[in-house]
């Protein structure tokens, strides 16, 4: 059961072949088996996950479940819930318990899905490989001296290792697509402004954005049907119908045209990546899709701009957590100012502290025009790249990273070919595109490797039905780390 989709199991709990608490039970004894190797989950109640299973039971019984009731649902750690520990992956947050749930885990509990845990992460969201969270690194369960990808690095490592049924993640930067790629799981980062921030603890507020992580592209459908929606009190939600993104999964590919971007495609991605990512294009063309040729000119300046903007935001976002309303404070200081100093510099790991050092210095007098306001104009030519490239085609595909999952520390001291591991994702949190990853073979040492499929503006029912016509003539998403 533990293997099976979203909609299996949904049908499962609607004709009683199992129940919630049995289900929720089967993932709770998964989890207390393999998460002293995965380390993938921070915190679990399993008192409050079986309290909810049983009332999901109940809604069950009387008739009132929808898609996702009774089924388990881990949450990224950045998600504030409330009575739950939401650390963000940082020593500053060991002990806040959030009085509040953020809108995203309200809309999951509107919909009768159990909380099963809140999963690992890197330090407020900063990291491609999951091993800057205070709380230890992830590891890969395909292959466990090898990171899953970050920040979502505890969410698809559970999704993967069958820890959850799904999960949420969030992308500033790649956060979700790059660990669903080193994972081989699917995940989806919507529109900018689809799913509400409110409740999701700021990394780049201008970047942000909450997404599902599944096993498959239908899996994915349903939990944006539950996700997506205008929330009033997040000011960048977008005010927009609500939408079944099941509506086109079955929908023909034929005539469908498929912008290959030839800067995805130079040096610097592996040859095992570009084998599968070409293999899985050639299954499109049988599809009855047909291939364009599209150049994204200012793409190459994506991660330069993204690392002016991202640690400005940040510098700016991360300025409350100074130790007096919540969260660490260092147990001596002689003064007030001396007590914000040494709360933030024991508090703060060394990758959010690098973040801040930057974007202090880029907002910083003489130095704004110079570096924040230039990075604005060239983000500003990113997304005209795409709108002119959405004139040729419908999607754009490529390479969601440039290597299968690399070794735990082999990147640690070398924080820009740490950066550049997210090279094909940045773009489109800068141009506020929505994107996804789903799995589309293997590369060296047997490690997944993952197909970016991007959308124009809320295309994603397209998108799903995209990945979902390639997932059923396909089979990479099906498969599970045989280690487990």
């Amino acid at each position: 059961m533990i293997h099976s989709s979203l909609t299996q199991l949904g049908a499962a709990l609607r004709a009683k072949k199992i129940s919630s608490v049995e289900l929720t039970q089967a993932y709770l004894d998964r989890i207390a088996q393999l998460n002293p190797q995965l380390n993938a989950y921070i915190t679990l109640n399993p008192e409050v996950s079986l309290a909810q299973a049983r009332a999901a039971d109940a809604r069950l019984a009387a008739g009132k479940a929808e898609a996702l009731t009774g089924i388990p649902i881990a949450q990224k750690d950045i998600f504030c819930a409330k009575g739950w520990l939401t650390t963000c992956g940082s020593k500053m947050l060991h002990n806040f318990v959030s009085p509040y749930d953020a809108h995203v885990i309200s809309q999951f509990n509107n919909a009768g899905a159990i909380n099963l845990g809140k999963t690992n992460m890197d330090e407020f969201a900063m990291g491609s490989s999951n091993e800057t969270s205070h709380y230890g690194p992830v590891k890969n369960p395909w292959d466990t001296a090898r990171v899953p990808g970050g920040s979502s690095g505890g969410t698809a490592a559970a999704v993967a290792a069958r820890l959850c049924a799904a999960a949420t993640g969030t992308d500033t930067g790649g956060s979700i697509r790059q660990p669903a790629a080193l994972c081989g799981i699917s995940g989806l980062k919507p529109t900018y402004g689809v799913c509400s921030r409110y409740g999701m603890i700021a990394f780049a507020s201008s970047l942000d954005q909450a997404g599902p992580m599944g096993r498959s592209a239908e899996d994915l459908a349903l939990m944006m049907n539950v996700m997506a929606g205008f929330d009033e009190r997040d000011s960048t939600s977008l005010q927009r119908d609500k939408e079944d993104y099941t509506r086109d999964l079955n929908k023909p590919l034929t005539g469908l045209r498929i912008g290959l971007p030839k800067e995805f495609f130079a040096a610097g991605m592996g040859a095992d990546v570009a084998k599968a990512v070409e293999a899985a294009i050639a299954e499109y063309r049988k599809l009855g899709a047909t291939i364009v040729d599209i150049s994204l000119p200012n793409s190459k300046l994506s991660v330069p701009v993204y690392y002016v903007l991202a640690p400005a935001e940040a510098s700016s976002n991360l300025s409350r957590f100074d130790g007096v309303r919540y969260g660490y404070r260092t147990p001596e200081y002689s003064d007030l100012a001396d007590m914000y100093e040494k709360s933030r510099a024991q508090g703060f790991g060394a990758e959010v502290k690098r973040r801040i050092m930057i974007g202090t210095y880029v907002l910083s007098h003489g130095y704004y025009d110079a570096y924040y306001l230039q990075a604005q104009k060239i983000r500003r030519l990113i997304a005209q790249d795409f709108t002119e490239a959405y004139k040729q085609c419908d999607v754009i595909m490529g390479p969601t990273s440039p290597s299968t999952a690399f070794k735990l520390g082999e990147k640690g001291d070398d924080p820009v070919q740490m950066y550049l591991s997210d090279i094909y994702t940045i773009a489109v949190n800068l141009a506020g595109l929505p994107g996804m990853s789903i799995p589309c073979g293997f590369g060296a040492n047997d490690m997944p490797v993952g197909l970016q499929i991007i959308g124009n503006y809320f295309d994603e029912a397209r998108m799903l039905n995209v990945a979902h016509q390639y997932q059923l003539a396909t089979d990479w998403h099906t498969r599970a780390p045989k280690a487990l």
